[in-house]
């Protein structure tokens, strides 16, 4: 599914909505960590291998929906890694990377399984594109509206008021529904009990702490209840909300 971040940047996710995971495989450290580095901003999960043993065992693991692999590695050649992560994840799309540029060497990856490939050198914002391509391709990420907040497993659609949370939709009223609004705008902030009276009931902190308090119990009855808690409570600071653990 594709979402928008508060920063404007539109980011997949899994269908049960946590981040999207890719496997970087490349022997050259510097830039296996900027790819990493990149795709992190995507707000995606990333780790990285070094050789092709460790490619597998991250993969059997680590269960990517995508995979960046380089075609020269120190203990086996790209192409026979492939075939391993094959038969751990039969259908992960793989974007080959290669300093040969000889026609028949792209044919032989393709040939064997590999979905793309980028040549070095590349920019970083080419594999990104061709990776998400293959993503979206793939079935991994299914559009959503741009309306839609996401949080761990919690789905807030800001233009049908609908709220889910894995399978099970959750009745809010109105006010319930712009406080949860306003805490999965601001995921991982704690947001002070001043600023949600600002922006939940428009009017300034004056002693009205009791309300968000009262409204704050009310969602957790609705949101967490027998499930892992999303909405916390930062003692003398305020309140935040973040994917449960």
């Amino acid at each position: 599914m594709t979402t928008t971040s508060p920063q404007g940047r539109t980011e997949l996710l899994r269908p049960d909505h946590s981040p999207v995971r890719v496997l970087v495989v490349d022997d050259e450290a510097p830039l296996a960590e900027l790819l990493s580095m990149a795709l992190r901003y995507e707000g995606w999960e990333v780790r990285s291998a070094g050789d092709g043993a460790g490619a597998v065992r991250t993969a059997r693991d680590f269960r990517p929906d995508a995979v960046i692999l380089d075609v020269m590695l120190p203990d086996m050649d790209g192409l026979a890694v492939l075939g391993r992560l094959r038969r751990e994840i039969s259908d992960v799309p793989v974007l080959f990377l290669t300093a040969r540029d000889a026609v028949e060497d792209r044919i032989a990856g393709l040939t064997a399984g590999g979905d793309d490939y980028v040549t070095k050198p590349f920019s970083l914002e080419e594999v990104v594109a061709r990776l998400r391509g293959l993503i979206r391709r793939s079935g991994t990420a299914a559009v959503r509206s741009e309306s839609t907040l996401v949080v761990g497993d919690l789905v807030l659609d800001e233009d049908s008021h609908e709220v889910s949370r894995g399978d099970h939709s959750i009745h809010l009223t109105a006010t319930e529904f712009e406080l949860l609004r306003f805490l999965m705008r601001n995921p991982r902030r704690v947001l002070s009990k001043a600023q949600i009276l600002d922006r939940v009931w428009n009017y300034d902190f004056g002693g009205q702490a009791n309300v968000v308090e009262l409204y704050i119990s009310y969602l957790r009855k609705k949101i967490d209840a027998g499930r892992t808690p999303m909405i916390h409570t930062r003692r003398g600071a305020g309140y935040l909300i973040k994917p449960g653990e």
